[in-house]
């Protein structure tokens, strides 16, 4: 584990509307998610449900409004591919069959920097992108192509992307209190001994209940509601 061991930041719920994910988190968890905003970079869109202990739950999808933003690395005529893979075709089928628990992201807490990090070990840790929503700043971890976080080869969403927020307060501030915390998080892998060490050197193993499985990468997470254990997944 490294000498500053990573947070939970949030959970992603990738979903083909806002509309889609926010109903299926709220029939699952009992309350709706809400507020959030627009990423006009990465041309999507939020909306955020508040977790105990600083964590928060992010629906995230296409922003049908969005214009499309010229990405200067690819010579500024393209837009520049959108994050955790929702331009993929292979997410556009699944998100097919509905809303799902598709990636978790880790917080990079100072005095580490971030930026400064990925720099060091460009190998182990995609470009940070700056980015901003409103009054919020931050920098987070984005494969130039938008796809998951992976280490030789292994990601699929288990891996987390990192985040290292700018601004004065944390999204989980500006949300109201829901009562639910999260009680575990946990992935099955068919490569899960490379998902571990990656881990295991971010100083994130700490935060994910991995198993190994000969079938398909999956994340699950479990809560503690008012209304007694509820299952994302």
């Amino acid at each position: 584990m490294t000498a500053h061991p990573l947070r939970l930041d949030h959970l992603v719920i990738s979903a083909r509307t806002l509309d889609e994910g926010t109903q299926y988190v709220a029939d699952t968890l009992g309350v709706a998610p809400a507020g959030g905003g627009a990423h006009p970079l990465m041309r999507t869109h939020n909306r955020l449900l508040n977790l105990w202990d600083d964590v928060y739950l992010e629906v995230i999808a296409v922003d049908p409004q969005a214009a499309a933003m010229p990405d200067a690395a690819a010579g500024g005529d393209t837009p520049r591919p959108r994050l955790f893979a929702l331009d993929d075709p292979a997410t556009h089928a699944r998100l097919e069959n509905g809303p799902y628990l598709s990636h978790w992201v880790a917080r990079v807490e100072r005095p580490k920097r971030l930026s400064l990090w990925q720099a060091q070990y460009p190998q182990r840790i995609a470009p940070i992108v700056p980015m901003t929503r409103g009054d919020f700043t931050w920098g987070l971890s984005v494969p130039d192509d938008g796809a998951f976080p992976s280490w030789e080869g292994a990601g699929d969403g288990v891996l987390p992307s990192l985040i290292q927020w700018d601004s004065p307060r944390h999204p989980s501030d500006a949300l109201p209190a829901t009562g639910i915390a999260l009680k575990a998080l946990k992935a099955v892998h068919p490569q899960a001994e490379r998902i571990s060490a990656q881990l295991h050197w971010l100083g994130a193993v700490h935060l994910l209940d991995l198993r190994a499985t000969e079938g398909a990468p999956a994340l699950v997470a479990e809560f503690e509601t008012p209304d007694g254990l509820r299952t994302l997944k």
